[in-house]
Formats: C-alpha cells, structure tokens, sequence
C-alpha cells in the first residue's frame, strides 16, 4: 500500500511502514508541511495514496470516492510510544485496507 503521512506525526512512521513492505512518504519529503488541508487531501487523491493523520479535520474533508483514510486517535507520543501503540493494532487496519475500507479510526 501506499501511504502519505500528515504533519502531526513524525517522518519516522514512514519508515516504520516501508519496513513492512509498504510505500510512505510525509508531507515534509514532498514540501507540503506547510500545506492546508485541503491541498493534502487533493495530492493525497491524486496520488492513490491513503491518508494516515491525526487531524481532525480531514475527517470532514475526506470524502471516500477521494481517498482512504487512516485516523490515529492517539495524543501525542514519542517515536517510540507511537510504534509500540500502533504495532498492536497495525495488523487490523491492514486488514481492513485491504479489504476496501476507506475510512479507519485507529484508537
């Protein structure tokens, strides 16, 4: 799968992903940190890419004939405590992405 990270979470995450054999790129590797919303949303589509953030607001600017999304419902963590919280539910969304879902909330 193909994934492009939000500014919230660290660059660190994509290479946690690419270790499990998927594509990922943050937003600050193609110079869109400073990017709004609704131009993440707009490359994300673009791309095929899924969407994985922490921010509230795509869930109300994704729309799922755009983009899939994942939706981290954690605070905030070190790059460490991150990992260690989403390896225990990482193989769910997996699932779940694989088999159509458009919209994940992790919690």
């Amino acid at each position: 799968m193909k994934f492009l990270i939000d500014a919230q979470l660290p660059p660190a995450l994509c290479g946690w992903l690419r270790e499990r054999g998927h594509e990922a790129v943050h937003v600050f590797e193609i110079g869109m940190v400073a990017a709004g919303d609704a131009e993440i949303a707009a490359r994300v589509a673009a791309d095929g890419a899924v969407l994985v953030s922490k921010d509230e607001d795509f869930v109300t600017l994704w729309l799922p004939d755009r983009f899939a999304f994942v939706w981290l419902r954690c605070g905030n963590a070190t790059n460490r405590a991150l990992v260690g919280w989403l390896e225990v539910r990482w193989g769910r969304v997996e699932v779940l992405l694989r088999d159509g879902e458009r919209f994940v909330e992790v919690r």
